[in-house]
C-alpha cells in the first residue's frame, strides 16, 4: 500500500493506538463475561447491538440494492464470519487475553496464503519466509508437546483461519460496493447467521450482561473506525508495527484485571508473528514505490 497523498504519520500512529485500546476493550468485556452465556448467544447479542449502531449506514445501502453476485458474496462472507466469531468468543472466554491476541495476529498470514490459493497471487520468497516465521511464532505460543493444547487453542486457530477467508471476500466486495456497505452488510449477515445458533441454547441474559455486550459492540465499532482513520492518515508501513502494542496492552490487562501471569513465550511468539507481518508489509510498499519510480540497479527479492 502506498502512502496517502497527504501522509500524516503521527496522526496515523495515534489513530492506530486508539484502535488498539478499543479492541483490547472488546477483549476485556468478553473475557469478563466469561462463560456466563453460550458463545453463540454472546456473539449474537454483540452483533445485534453493533447493527443498531450501523443502521444509519445500512438502511441507505439496502435501499440502493445489490446485484445477485454481490448478494452471494455477502452471504458467503457472512457465513464464514459467523463461524469465526463463535470460535473467537469461545476462545476469548477460556484463554488468557494476551494469548488470544497473539494467535489472532495470524489473520494476515492466513490472508496471504488464501490469496495465493484462491486468487492465484504469487508467493514470492519474502512472503514464504514471513509465513514460516509467523508459523514458528505460533508454535512458540502453543508449545505443542510441552503443554496440553486445549480446545480453546484450536478454536482460536480456527477463528483466525475463518477471519482470513472472510477478509478475502471483503477484498472482492471492496471493488464492487462502498466500504461502509461492506461493513454494514457484514454486521447484518452475521447477526442473521448467529441467530439460529444462539436460539439453540438460549440463556436469558441479565441487564448487566446486555450492558456489557452493548459496550463490547461500542468498542468494536470504535476500533474499526479508528483503524480506518489510521489507514487514511498514514501508510501501513507506519501503522502496522503499532498493532504489536495491542499485545502489550492485552498482557497488562490480563495481569492487572484477571490475574493472568505474563507468558514470555506468548510475547515472544506474538512478536515473531507481528515482525513477519511488518516486514512483509514494508517490503510490499518498497516494491510498489520502485514499480512507480524504478531505482537504478534495483535488485529483485
Amino acid at each position: 500500500m502506498t502512502a496517502p497523498s497527504s501522509s500524516r504519520p503521527l496522526a496515523g500512529v495515534l489513530w492506530m493506538l486508539a484502535s488498539g485500546f478499543a479492541f483490547v476493550g472488546v477483549n476485556a468485556t468478553v473475557r469478563y463475561l466469561g462463560t456466563a452465556l453460550p458463545a453463540a448467544e454472546s456473539a449474537f447479542l454483540r452483533f445485534a447491538f453493533g447493527l443498531l449502531f450501523l443502521m444509519p449506514v445500512l438502511l441507505p445501502a439496502l435501499k440502493t440494492g445489490f446485484s445477485p453476485v454481490v448478494w452471494r458474496l455477502f452471504a458467503a462472507r457472512g457465513a464464514l464470519h459467523t463461524v469465526a466469531v463463535i470460535l473467537w468468543f469461545y476462545a476469548m472466554a477460556r484463554l488468557p487475553v494476551a494469548e488470544v491476541t497473539a494467535i489472532g495476529y495470524l489473520n494476515p498470514i492466513g490472508v496471504t496464503i488464501g490469496a495465493a490459493l484462491i486468487f492465484g497471487e504469487k508467493l514470492a520468497l519474502r512472503r514464504i519466509l514471513a509465513i514460516c516465521v509467523a508459523i514458528f511464532g505460533a508454535l512458540v505460543i502453543l508449545r505443542p508437546g510441552l503443554r496440553e493444547i486445549e480446545p480453546a487453542h484450536l478454536s482460536q486457530l480456527g477463528a483466525a483461519a475463518c477471519f482470513a477467508v472472510s477478509y478475502l471476500f471483503a477484498k472482492q466486495l471492496s471493488g464492487l460496493v462502498s466500504a461502509t456497505a461492506v461493513v454494514a452488510m457484514m454486521s447484518l449477515t452475521v447477526t442473521i447467521g448467529l441467530a439460529p445458533f444462539a436460539a439453540l441454547h438460549w440463556v436469558p441474559p441479565t441487564g448487566s450482561q446486555l450492558a456489557l455486550l452493548a459496550t463490547t459492540a461500542a468498542f468494536a465499532t470504535g476500533g474499526h473506525y479508528c483503524m480506518t482513520r489510521a489507514f487514511e492518515a498514514a501508510p501501513l508501513t507506519v501503522t502496522q508495527p503499532v498493532t504489536f502494542l495491542q499485545l502489550v496492552w492485552a498482557a497488562i490487562l490480563g495481569m492487572a484485571v484477571f490475574g493472568e501471569p505474563v507468558d514470555p513465550f506468548v510475547m515472544l511468539g506474538g512478536g515473531l508473528i507481528i515482525a513477519a507481518i511488518s516486514y512483509m508489509t514494508w517490503r510490499e510498499a518498497v516494491l510498489k514505490r520502485a514499480a512507480v519510480t524504478p531505482a537504478p540497479n534495483a535488485a529483485k527479492v
